[in-house]
Parts: structure tokens; sequence; C-alpha cells
């Protein structure tokens, strides 16, 4: 596990997002300005309980005396020329996501750890890197490119990695299976425990973790509770503890490095179907088979540029899932070039082998043969464009239906054959004006959007009320009843149309156009 930690993280993005203006030119021939003064100390400042504190500092003002939490009054006043500004801590949480998702080319496996720190699991990726101390030396050797300093620890457990890099040298690496030996000479508050804890054990002048591991367990967990004890077992490897990765761990993850940052479409291209046919050889060999694939390109500036594409169902063919991405590499601005790119697959499940049917006979596949028109209509079009119908249970005509992905398996519910639905049913039911002999007639002619049609034929009704148990309580009544017909007019047409409520003598009734059938 690899912890990194910026002990300047808030001063540096604020920085970051208010850099300073540039000089004015001089006029030619006039005497150069004098040189500029030393930057003041910087502070950034916010409202806790009523109180206006410091919330980070730079380097300077720490050298000066000042902390975090400190009052921002007696602040100013121990450095008079002391620069605050008002803290962003949203901007910051929003900044260190962007550096998670930056170092996805590490590991598929990041963690943020707010608000100024990240864990990476490099299980079984040092060897990429020739070890992890080149892994670490080149993590932050990219971070300090872009001006943010790191401080970074390996372990194996994320509590004493997270020890070393705030409490080590800044690079420390624990041998396997050594953390105790490795911790026992740091500080209790490298364990992650709470101020009153640490400020206790100081009084108590426990002032070194090996010196708390000595006391017996049972006058620790009665003296300070479980959060001590649980600290404790989960930095030497003898508790579990869970991550919160922003991504989950994957191991269908490949990576491609570059000899040479790239940027031409060409090349981007060249690439794709590269790393494509490499992570769809790893699936081919374990019989598996995914629907979604992301591809980054992770840019020289540590911009990651994401593409991702989708499949109605399992596939594993590099040259079909390369024909999916193409088409979306205009999106991937390269910047000043691409030196890394990733691929993951998700949803993967096993995929069985097919056995082509022969010409002569009927397709058998359930719809297999047409996925990859679905996949290029939905990666195209938008993949919530591309849809099917299929039969919910319920009376009421505006909830029997929903929406389904193609090519998903068919839920069990059907349309009775009984009660035919039209093809097309309105969003809402339309307005006409229809004339009936009887009250439980059919109409024998009805006006819809302007237009006249004379009813040929006509079958129904078929009586439909609201479903009680969905109503609220009273609400049943006869206002919910429809009474629904088809009809057919004297020009072929066909409709689905109902009167709305019982028939009352002396109110005129109500009747709605409510599909259209072919």
């Amino acid at each position: 596990m690899l912890c990194a930690w910026s002990p300047t993280w808030a001063i540096d993005n604020w920085r970051r997002r208010n850099p300073p203006a540039p000089p004015s030119p001089s006029p030619s021939g006039a005497t150069p300005p004098p040189a500029a003064a030393p930057e003041a100390p910087l502070a950034l400042v916010e409202t806790s309980r009523g109180t206006r504190r410091l919330a980070a500092v730079d380097r300077s003002a720490a050298a000066l005396g000042l902390f975090a939490g400190q009052k921002a009054a007696d602040a100013l006043a121990y450095v008079p020329n002391l620069a605050t500004a008002e803290a962003e801590p949203e901007a910051d949480a929003q900044a260190l996501l962007a550096l998670v998702d930056w170092c996805v080319r590490f590991s598929p496996a990041v963690a943020p750890d707010p608000p100024d720190g990240l864990f990476l699991d490099i299980t079984g990726l040092a060897h990429l890197w020739g070890g992890e101390a080149a892994l670490v030396a080149d993590f932050r050797r990219r971070l300090a490119r872009n001006d943010l300093p790191v401080a970074c620890g390996v372990a194996d457990t994320a509590g004493a990695a997270w020890a070393l890099a705030r409490h080590g040298d800044g690079a420390s690496l624990c041998p396997p299976g050594r953390q105790g030996e490795v911790l026992d000479h740091l500080p209790p508050s490298a364990l992650r425990i709470s101020e009153a804890a640490c400020a206790q054990l100081e009084r108590l002048g426990l002032r070194r973790i090996g010196e708390v591991r000595r006391l017996p367990r049972s006058q620790l967990a009665r003296r300070f509770g479980l959060e001590l004890i649980t600290r404790l077992d989960q930095a030497m490897g003898e508790a579990p503890e869970a991550l919160a990765f922003r991504r989950p761990a994957n191991p269908w993850f490949d990576r491609l490095a570059l000899a040479e940052p790239i940027s031409t479409p060409d090349d981007l291209a060249r690439v794709c179907g590269d790393i494509v046919e490499r992570l769809c050889a790893r699936l081919t060999a374990e019989g598996q088979g995914a629907r979604r694939f992301e591809l980054a390109y992770h840019r020289v500036d540590g911009r990651p540029q994401t593409v991702e594409v989708g499949l109605a169902v399992g596939a594993r063919e590099a040259a079909r899932i390369t024909r999916l991405f193409l088409p979306r590499l205009d999106q991937v601005d390269p910047g000043f070039g691409v030196e890394q790119v990733t691929l993951a697959a998700f949803e993967v499940d096993t995929l069985s082998a097919r056995q082509a049917a022969l010409a002569s006979e009927p397709a058998a596949g359930g719809g297999v043969e047409i996925a990859p028109l679905v996949d290029r209509l939905a990666n195209r079009l938008g993949a919530e464009r591309v849809w099917t119908s299929q039969a919910v249970e319920s009376h009421v005509p505006e909830r029997a239906v929903a929406r389904r992905a193609p090519l998903s398996p068919e839920p069990p519910a059907r349309w009775d054959p009984a009660r035919p639905r039209p093809i097309r049913l309105f969003r809402r039911p339309e307005p006409i004006e229809a004339t009936a002999p009887v009250p439980d007639d059919p109409p024998v002619q009805f006006r819809w959007r302007g237009q006249l049609h004379r009813v040929r034929l006509a079958e129904g009704p078929e009586r439909i009320a609201e479903e009680w148990w969905k109503a609220p309580i009273g609400a049943v009544s006869a206002a919910h009843v429809r009474d629904y017909y088809r009809v057919e007019d004297q020009a072929g047409g066909r409709f689905w149309i109902f009167r709305a409520g019982l028939y009352e003598a002396g109110a005129p009734a109500r009747w709605w156009l409510h599909g259209l059938f072919g």
C-alpha cells in the first residue's frame, strides 16, 4: 500500500487557482523596475464555531510558528505582514478527486484520504517500474513537475503507510511483515488517533508507539477505549481496514507505457487497437466477456482523457471493440502529448463459446447477431436513446409498459393477447369530441385534431379502474374508471379511445384518444 500526503495541499491549490498577475512591461528605455519584495507568508482562514481560525499555512508561515487551528487574530498580531485568504475546502476536495483519477496510471485502486492525502494499492504492480522505490520516485517526480511536493510511505497496511508518509522521511519503504519494528520509534499520533488520546498518552510519558505496544492490551482498552486498539491492530496488519476506492479494484485492467509522447489521430487510434487487443486476449484466455470498456489517455500534464463504450451483450472481439472506440477518439485532446494509455473492462462475466449456425438454418442466437448494430447505435446516439419495450404487470395502460436495454433478458411478464394494446401509446391521452347513441355503446363518430372520423367497426367496452392498492386511501372512485373501445374508421385507421368516468344523467361524457393501432 502506498500513501501519499501533501502538507501544503490547500495552499498549493489556492495558488494554482489564483496565479499572480504578470508584471506590466516597462516602456522602452525606462529604468528597470526594482527587484520584487519577498513574498509574504500566506495562510488560509475559515470560520469555525464563530471564530476565525487558520485552516492552512505555507512553509514560511509555519517557520514563523503559525499553525492550522490558530486564531486568526493571534496569528496577525504575531506576524503583522501575514497575507490571508478565504479557505475553499470544496475546491480542495474536487482537486483531490482529480488527483485520484490521475493516479490510475500507477494503480487502478486509488482511495482519497481527505483532506490532503490518498492511498494506492500497488500490490503486484511495483515490478512494472522496477521495484517499489522506483515507483515512488517516479510518482514524486511527476507530481513535483506540477509543483506539488508530496511525502510517501509504502507498507503492507494502510495504517503503516499513513504513519510513514506523515512521520517518516518522505519516501519511507517498510519491508514486508516488519511494520512493528519500523513504527516503534514513531510518535503515537502516527496511529491516526484523536488529539485527546495523543495528549493523554503524552501526559503518561508514552512518546513512542513501541512503548504503547508493550503495555497490556486490557489496560489500553480500559483507559483509551477501542479506538487505540483498533488503529494499532490495523497498522500492524492484525485487523482489517476497508478503504473506499474511487474505482473498485478491477483485475481486468491493462496499461501501455509509450516510449515517446504521441498526439496525432493515427497514433491515438493505433495504441487504442494495441491495448484493446492485449486486454481482449486476456478475456479470451479466461473465457470472459465484458459489457463496458473505459479507455484513458494520460497526457504529460497529468490530465487524463477518458473515452467509454458500452455493449448490449458481453464481448471480447478486439476488432469490434476498437471500431466502437474509433469514432469517439475525436473527443480526445492530446495536449502536449500522451505518454500512457490504460484500459479497464467492467461488467465482466463468463462468455461461453457459440457455434455459428449454417447459412441455411435460421439464426438462434437470441439477438446476438444484431448486437454489433445495437452497440454502434447506442454509442453514437446515447444508451438512453436505444431501448425496447417490456410488459409490466399493471392494469393501468400508462404503467403496463417500461423501457429496457436492448438484448437484455426478457422479464416473465407478458401482454395478454386477449386484450390487445396499441403499438403507439400516447404519453398523455388527447381529448376528442365523440357522439354515442347509448351511454355504454361505442361512439359512431369522433373529432380528433380538427378532423372528423366516422366509426365503421368497434369493439368494447373494456373497463379499467385505478389500482386501489396504489392510490391514496379514499381516492378510488367513479372518476378513476375508464371504458376503452377499439374502433376503426371508414379510412381504415384504428384507434384506442375511452370514456372517462361512469355515465351520469345530465352530465356530458368526456372522451379521450389514448393510442393508435398500426
